[in-house]
């Protein structure tokens, strides 16, 4: 940064910072060097930190915040971050943040108001920290100085040559931010009113059409009660000049009206979309994998049904009922007795329906049981097709749809049927409304004595109807609000789960080095009374290859998943470097984990993209290095267009084996820690696998890692083997010690090596084959 000149302040805001824990960067963004496992550990993808990312880290600290560069989603080192990309990346990480324009005087009422990140026109930043309106000076803080660096005083002048007024406000949230309140009814009406100013403007421009309404009815009442009585030529043209300027201002507000509106409802679809996809990634593991996907989506679309009808139907009705405020005193004007009528015959719509709704809300909650349980069949049809399709279970899956078709088919006859009876009852009423007022209305007109004129009556049928189907309209909006309670109901159940961690930024932010201790810790699933963990009691240092092995439902996996943070309520201690895990900030604590499972996936993109998922702003090289160490090089060079080369959907064009390798390759390329293999090699061939534990000891030094494995022979290196059985520990010690001393252990290795052998036996056989290759 340049010196902007002005004495300093001695401010330091470092000083200040209200983080407890170490720098939370624990997978170290700030090395920018290599590690000794040979993986590139570099700073916002390979090059130093740009000093506008490290302004906001700075700044983001200071409030207690802990930021990794390397998550910023720019894939060009060298490309300058703009202000809103680094506001958005504020806001993912549970900050309040904006980025703005201020004027100097503005900057002068901050000084209480903690870091502002100021953004310079070479693409510079620093940070303010402090400002006195007495002398008319600011005090900044170079970002790229030393912790407890000096500060620097800049005048208005000198400041004004390299800053435009681009700056970025931020400051932790001092009240619940929308993504963490409750789904409902309220919460989307709260949506809806922060649009209170387009709102406004909607009101007014239909307060205005519905008094434009009126001309035309005056005018058809002045043509027959003047024009026509004294065949006056000249007051007929200028009704008609009037009558075309109303016609083109009500064209003019109705447009902008309609264009208001399509904006707040696009508005409010965006705000509604980032709010549902946030919640449900906040779900916790278990939801998913105790309801179908199905389900889940379907009950989830449900949301955009209620938000049609909130910007459809609902916002159309209650625009239209702002006529009502200017028609109906003009009804009464025109007319007593027929308004009467009017609003006698719309009470009495809205009195038919709201005696069918409760009838109604029984039989449409089982349309919805009906529909969950088609889509629940129809999402579990399409996950699971591979399995279908490889057995044959085609005519079985087509008779489970046969019926969940039918019985939805069923429900929703049954409720048809309901509501086509407060249709039928309603029908003439509304029929009276538009036909029978002008019988009546005429026959007033003849037995009026007081020479009631007919030109009124014809204003009264041209507004009657205006008046009448808002009402009417309110009345089915009330039928309607049945079916849309029933969405918000069924959104609900899924978007109002207890979210898996509290906000972003709670929680301890520890460096993790990687020791790992069980104290006494059992975990029992819901819905069984077997505890999956019993009472286990193990601790391993840092940097030790840790191997687990046991029968099938010895709780291998479970005790993977406590780590993960997946499951949290636990009994007993479990610590990773001293501090429980579920005190720990669960982002932090995953970021600096990297896990590979038995059955991995792969999105749709690139192979680069799917290696670097993590650490978006990791570049081709960082990817190399990890691909290599996974042992997934050589097949990627081989690829049509190596590390661009797109995995499709479902990733059909590569192998298992190659999807494991690519699995393998992205849990290493944030560096972590700890490193979980769970049943990681069970989908390598041979090959694969012997390379995969030939790099084992280069992957392993300077990181903990915890391998899930029935191979034993892949387990002879580890530092220590946990020895599971029934949920509990029976052992740890290294391979050689538990073959003397671990009967269970000895049991496993001697069916493996039984097993081994027979195959090393059968392999002789084919040697000595003639059929054998050559």
């Amino acid at each position: 940064m340049e010196i902007l000149g002005g004495q300093s302040f001695g401010l330091d805001i470092d000083s200040r910072s209200r983080i407890s824990a170490a720098d939370p960067g624990a997978a170290n963004p700030g090395d920018g060097h290599a590690v000794g496992n040979g993986l590139a550990r570099p700073r916002a993808g390979g090059h130093a930190v740009h000093p506008r990312l490290e302004a906001v880290i700075n700044a983001a600290r200071f409030h207690g915040i802990a930021l990794d560069p390397r998550e910023f989603p720019c894939t060009d080192g060298d490309q300058v971050p703009s202000a809103a990309a680094l506001s958005a990346w504020l806001q993912n990480a549970g900050m309040w943040a904006r980025a703005v324009r201020l004027r100097w005087r503005q900057l002068m009422r901050l000084q209480d108001a903690g870091p502002v990140v100021l953004l310079f026109t070479d693409g510079g930043a620093a940070l303010l920290v402090g400002a006195n309106a007495e002398h008319n000076i600011v005090v900044l803080k170079d970002v790229r100085a030393a912790a407890g660096g000096c500060t620097i005083a800049a005048d208005r002048l000198r400041l004004e040559q390299v800053w435009s007024g681009e700056a970025v406000l931020l400051r932790a949230p001092r009240s619940q931010p929308e993504a963490e309140k409750p789904f409902g009814l309220s919460w989307l009406a709260g949506l809806v009113l922060q649009e209170k100013r387009s709102l406004r403007d909607v009101g007014l421009a239909s307060l205005t059409l519905s008094f434009l309404t009126i001309f035309p009815p005056l005018l058809v009442m002045s043509v027959v009660d003047k024009v026509l009585t004294h065949n006056s030529y000249s007051t007929l043209a200028l009704l008609a000049v009037l009558l075309a300027t109303a016609a083109v201002f009500e064209v003019l507000l109705g447009y902008a009206r309609r264009l208001i509106v399509l904006v707040v409802g696009t508005r409010l679809d965006a705000k509604l979309n980032l709010y549902v996809f946030n919640r449900v990634l906040r779900l916790p593991l278990d939801y998913f994998e105790r309801h179908p996907t199905g389900e889940t989506m379907h009950k989830i679309v449900q949301v955009y049904k209620v938000r049609e009808f909130l910007t459809g139907k609902l916002l159309s009705t209650f625009l239209d009922l702002t006529t009502l405020v200017v028609l109906l005193p003009f009804l009464f004007f025109l007319n007593t007795t027929l308004a009467w009528i009017v609003l006698a015959c719309a009470a009495s719509i809205m009195l038919v329906i709201l005696a069918f709704l409760k009838p109604l809300r029984r039989v449409f909650a089982r349309v919805v049981r009906a529909e969950t349980d088609k889509a629940s069949a129809l999402g579990e049809t399409i996950f699971g097709i591979k399995t279908i399709k490889s057995l044959a279970l085609e005519r079985q899956r087509i008779a489970l749809w046969d019926v969940r078709v039918a019985d939805a088919a069923t429900w929703r006859l049954a409720f048809g049927r309901l509501t086509n009876w407060p249709q039928t009852i309603v029908a003439p009423i509304e029929r009276f409304l538009s036909t029978g007022i002008v019988l009546v209305g005429a026959y007033m007109a003849l037995a009026d004595n007081s020479g009631y004129a007919v030109g009124a009556l014809f204003a009264f049928m041209m507004l009657s109807m205006r008046v009448a189907q808002p009402l009417a309209g309110l009345a089915r909006l009330i039928e309607d609000y049945q079916s849309v309670a029933a969405a918000v109901g069924e959104a609900a159940s899924v978007l109002n789960r207890p979210p898996e961690s509290e906000a972003a930024f709670g929680g301890l932010l520890p460096r993790f080095a990687g020791a790992i201790s069980f104290e006494d810790v059992s975990f029992t699933y819901e819905g069984t009374t077997l505890p999956a963990l019993d009472r286990v009691t193990f601790d391993v240092p840092a940097g030790t290859m840790l191997g687990i092995v046991g029968r099938s439902g010895s709780g291998k996996s479970t005790l993977t998943r406590l780590l993960q943070g997946i499951n949290r309520d636990y009994t007993g201690f479990l610590k990773i470097d001293g501090n429980d895990v579920r005190e720990i900030n669960l982002r932090h604590l995953r970021q600096n984990f990297g896990v590979v499972l038995q059955e991995n996936f792969l999105f749709r993109g690139s192979i680069r993209d799917n290696i670097i998922a993590g650490r978006p702003g990791l570049t081709l090289d960082d990817a190399v290095i990890a691909a290599r160490l996974a042992g997934a090089e050589e097949f990627i060079e081989r690829m049509p267009n190596g590390y661009e080369t797109l995995i499709e959907e479902g990733s059909p064009n590569v192998s298992g084996g190659q999807r494991q390798r690519l699995a393998i390759a992205r849990a290493l390329i944030s560096d972590p820690r700890i490193l979980i293999l769970d049943e990681a090699t069970s989908a390598l061939d041979p090959e694969s696998e012997a390379l995969l534990n030939a790099n084992l000891v280069r992957i392993a030094r300077g990181r903990t890692m915890v391998i899930v494995s029935h191979r034993l022979s892949s387990l002879i290196d580890c530092d220590q083997i946990l020895v599971l059985e029934r949920s509990r520990a029976v052992d740890i010690a290294p391979h050689r010690v538990l073959l003397e001393r671990c009967t269970i252990y000895r049991q496993l290795w001697m069916q493996q090596s039984r097993h081994f052998e027979s195959q090393g036996l059968r392999h002789a056989a084919l040697a000595h084959s003639p059929l054998r290759c050559s």
